[in-house]
């Protein structure tokens, strides 16, 4: 395999909803280890980097019965899914029993079959790890209670919702400092010493298995974080933050091993000093939803390097579709946005195909919904835009709007540039729904004092412009609403 290029491009799979699709695609029962080879053909289509196999991690018999019990949770898949069956429920994938491949996906040799197919199409894998918590049946509920936050029998009386008592303990149900205990996982106590060395064994296991992971929940576990929502409960604070520390021991081993943190609450910076190759930018993603251009804008200003370890996404498992959030045009926009900047980038399986309802990680299958045939080929044509070394492994520069005409539309269009020692390209959205205009200066010094050709990749459209233009006054843009241009830059012959 080829070393990970700089920003590569992560396409999540939910791994038992996908399998189940395929099982009845070709009318057997399919596993990881039986897996058709054109549909790895088929995924290795979409010219990304690596696939995110999430879920394939044991589930828990004990949190399944506690989720079937919730009538919150019920609630919320049979909204996702009315025809709801019993079957239909497996329990979350972030409620991990153990974490080996149950049977019922193809076991640890099916994983191994697909990380084999995987690589064959020059793919890596991507797996779960969940640091906060476990199932209330792990083997560490009775092996090891030490393992977790505690509790006493006046907890469990006075505030059953967050405590529950396991094998003749009583322990602490995972949480965050801000909401409610999650109700089918335990707390794990991460300043305990024992556990931190029971994980990094786990996480050399799944690392002999894949090619990195992403961390569920990743800031929760951080000294500060954990101390604020635990307290007295937690013990003495470590010296070392958890990361720190598990990061260097996994990579001593693994240096090609990529760690991904799901982070909230401006911490991306903070995980980033601790080890972690990128953080979630949720900051980006609640701008493109509800913000403007400028908002956007201000925050691609930030330091490069800070910029090239985040991980862009326009949804994820997590988050509401991105067909049912944005508009088509405003979809196609933030798409072209979302696939142009540094930093990783995540996609979401159904994302091509415009799926709008967003399934709980509980259930294994999902609505029938009808396919977007032009937003498939939009996605097909972009990701093959983006295929090449020039975004992959590249040097990415925000570009100034100067106003046009006393004009202020010029702060809707937003506009970047990438160069290569062979390449340049340059990106001009309008993130608006009024037309704007602008020019465009374009920050490459070696353009001056010759034409140069603008092609745009998506539309084929062709034209002109002098060198000169480019980089002192700018080049003149007028676009409608949620229009782009993704123009690859050549020398007039």
């Amino acid at each position: 395999m080829k070393p990970w290029p700089k920003y590569p491009v992560i396409y999540e799979i939910n791994t038992w909803i996908w399998l189940q699709e395929l099982s009845r695609k070709y009318d057997r029962h399919i596993t990881l280890s039986s897996v058709p080879q054109q549909e790895w053909d088929f995924l290795s289509s979409f010219d990304v980097d690596a696939v995110w196999l999430m879920g394939v991690w044991e589930r828990s018999p004990a949190g399944l019965q506690i989720a079937i019990s919730n009538e919150g949770m019920m609630s919320d898949f049979r909204h996702a899914l009315p025809d709801l069956q019993p079957q239909d429920i497996v329990g979350s994938p972030y409620c991990v029993r153990r974490y080996v491949v149950g049977d019922n996906l193809g076991g640890k040799e099916g994983l191994a079959a697909a990380r084999t197919a995987l690589q064959k199409r020059g793919l890596r894998l991507i797996l779960d790890f969940v640091p906060n918590h476990v199932a209330p049946d792990h083997p560490w509920t009775s092996e090891h209670p030490e393992y977790f936050i505690r509790g006493n029998p006046d907890d469990l009386l006075n505030d059953p919702q967050s405590f529950l008592k396991v094998n003749g303990n009583i322990f602490a149900r995972g949480r965050d400092p801000y909401y409610p205990a999650w109700p089918d996982v335990l707390q794990l106590n991460v300043f305990n010493a024992g556990l931190q060395k029971a994980v990094t064994d786990t996480l050399l296991e799944i690392a002999d298995q894949c090619d990195g992971v992403r961390c569920d929940m990743a800031m929760l576990v951080m000294n500060s974080i954990f101390e604020q929502t635990w307290g007295r409960r937690a013990g003495e604070k470590p010296d070392c933050d958890y990361w720190t520390e598990l990061i260097l021991e996994v990579k001593d081993t693994h240096p090609e091993f990529l760690f991904i943190a799901e982070v909230y609450w401006d911490l991306e910076w903070h995980l980033q000093q601790q080890g972690f190759d990128f953080c979630y930018d949720k900051r980006l993603y609640d701008r493109i939803i509800h913000d403007d251009a400028d908002s956007i804008r201000q925050h691609l200003n930030g330091d490069i390097t800070y910029q090239s370890k985040l991980i862009r996404f326009i949804e994820n498992h997590d988050e509401p579709r991105a067909a049912f959030t944005l508009s088509p045009m405003k979809a196609r926009t933030a798409a072209v946005a979302l696939l142009t900047l540094p930093g990783a980038k995540l996609l979401h399986e159904g994302q091509f195909e415009g799926r709008k309802e967003k399934v709980p990680v509980f259930l294994t299958r999902r609505p029938e919904e009808p396919a977007d045939r032009e937003l498939e080929a939009f996605y097909k044509t972009l990701l093959n835009a983006v295929n090449n070394d020039t975004f992959r492994n590249g040097r990415w520069q925000l570009c100034e709007s100067r106003e046009w005409h006393k004009s202020n539309s010029n702060l809707n269009i937003l506009a970047w540039c990438w160069q290569s020692d062979e390449e340049r390209y340059v990106i001009i959205l309008n993130f608006s729904n009024n037309e704007a205009q602008a020019y465009v200066r374009i920050p490459f010094e070696e353009l001056q004092g010759k034409m140069w050709i603008f092609y745009d990749v998506l539309s084929g459209e062709i034209f002109e412009k002098s060198g000169d233009e480019m980089t002192e006054s700018g080049v003149y843009v007028s676009l409608n609403p949620w229009e782009y241009s993704f123009f690859r830059i050549q020398i007039s012959r």
